[in-house]
């Protein structure tokens, strides 16, 4: 079976996310989005875990109105690293939670838990209960593997190779993170860390992945890449488009060149804090200087969400009407954006919005890359009568 997966989400007990992330809203826009398969985020949340609890298992994925969830949760450790943990069962995270409560004293009200401990300890106790872990966005320049260390053994020392993949983030791709080396044996994976139901948000990144079943077995071997299960496709948005793609400004948005910052010390003219970005982060780790992909690299697609297409070209509440629209009458996004042959879509769309995904999917498109917190602009280059006039997102 093929499923579509966006592994790392928030609920509504994160900080700085939606009261709006609960279960019904959130599984509702994950099947519109063409996700069959949903994190659950924040696991050790007592009153999220409760809420998940009173779903209908089975061989540890649960079911609401028709989409499955695993249960998931992100960690931050005592050097600021974050990382994703998938759990096999409620009996497991309840079991791990309880055995970190003396390391951190939010992990029962928190849905993203600070623990005083590191990576290599957390990885010890991911292993003992089967929980598999790996870095979350790990090239951004906050909260990541590679902002405080410079290899996955600095970070996780004696657990290193129990972690099974990495998760790229929003400003990095396949052909980023495969210039790196000791990279070349582990999954990548491709998620949303969505804080919002929105359909800009919600699965904006996810990965393919072939199962035997719906089990939490087999999607482990997915990521083990075993039993003839795998990751078959990593999707996400174009990593220039990503907060922190190239070294900038944290102040006034001033980008800047790896050299450039380097000679001001990483302080910018306006006085503000030069953040590096992911583009320069992984120049300096980098062993190749183009990607080197394993055989068991799957393809990675860049998309662009079908409501930021739409919201250029429409007024905001007809561009979400648009939306609901198209994807009630082709299935899901994902169906709009990359299956259904554009015939059909002039035959439901509005003009301009079918001319906007006929450009997209034919690559008329150009980034002016994000950094120093500020997302990239994409600029959708589009025919009109054999000219070419361009949409700012």
């Amino acid at each position: 079976m093929i499923l579509n997966a966006d592994l790392h989400v928030h609920s509504k007990y994160s900080g700085a996310t939606s009261k709006r992330m609960n279960l019904r809203e959130m599984c509702e826009c994950a099947r519109k989005k063409g996700v069959q398969l949903l994190g659950t985020g924040d696991c050790f949340q007592e009153h999220w875990l409760e809420d998940i609890k009173a779903l209908e298992e089975s061989r540890g994925m649960f079911s609401y109105n028709g989409l499955n969830l695993v249960l998931t949760d992100e960690v931050e450790d005592t050097n600021r690293v974050h990382h994703l943990l998938l759990f096999p069962s409620i009996e497991s995270a309840e079991e791990m939670r309880s055995e970190l409560e003396p390391y951190s004293n939010t992990i029962r009200i928190d849905g993203r838990p600070r623990l005083a401990l590191t990576g290599e300890k957390i990885a010890e106790m991911a292993e003992k209960h089967s929980v598999l872990i790996g870095p979350c966005h790990a090239f951004t320049p906050w909260t990541a593997m590679y902002a405080y260390f410079a290899s996955i053994s600095d970070c996780y020392k004696g657990m290193s190779d129990y972690v099974s993949f990495l998760e790229l983030g929003l400003s990095a791709d396949t052909d980023y993170a495969d210039r790196i080396d000791e990279l070349q044996r582990l999954t990548f994976l491709t998620n949303s860390d969505a804080h919002s139901p929105n359909p800009n948000r919600i699965a904006r990144e996810f990965n393919r992945i072939e199962m035997m079943d719906l089990s939490f077995s087999s999607l482990a071997d997915a990521i083990m890449r075993r039993n003839g299960c795998r990751i078959a496709l990593n999707v996400g948005i174009p990593p220039q488009e990503g907060k922190y793609n190239e070294s900038a400004c944290i102040r006034c948005l001033k980008h800047y060149s790896l050299e450039e910052a380097i000679s001001v010390k990483w302080r910018c003219s306006c006085g503000g804090l030069i953040k590096k970005g992911v583009a320069d982060r992984v120049k300096e780790l980098a062993t190749y200087k183009e990607p080197e992909h394993p055989a068991h690299r799957p393809p990675y697609l860049h998309l662009i969400p079908l409501s930021e297409i739409i919201a250029k070209v429409l007024p905001e509440k007809e561009a979400f009407e648009e939306w609901n629209r198209l994807v009630e009458a082709f299935g899901n996004e994902i169906n709009v954006l990359i299956d259904v042959r554009m015939d059909k879509i002039r035959a439901v769309a509005r003009s301009e919005v079918a001319d906007a995904i006929r450009s997209f999917r034919d690559g008329e498109i150009r980034i002016i890359p994000g950094g120093g917190g500020a997302y990239g602009r994409i600029e959708i280059l589009r025919n009109k009568k054999g000219q070419k006039s361009i949409m700012d997102f």
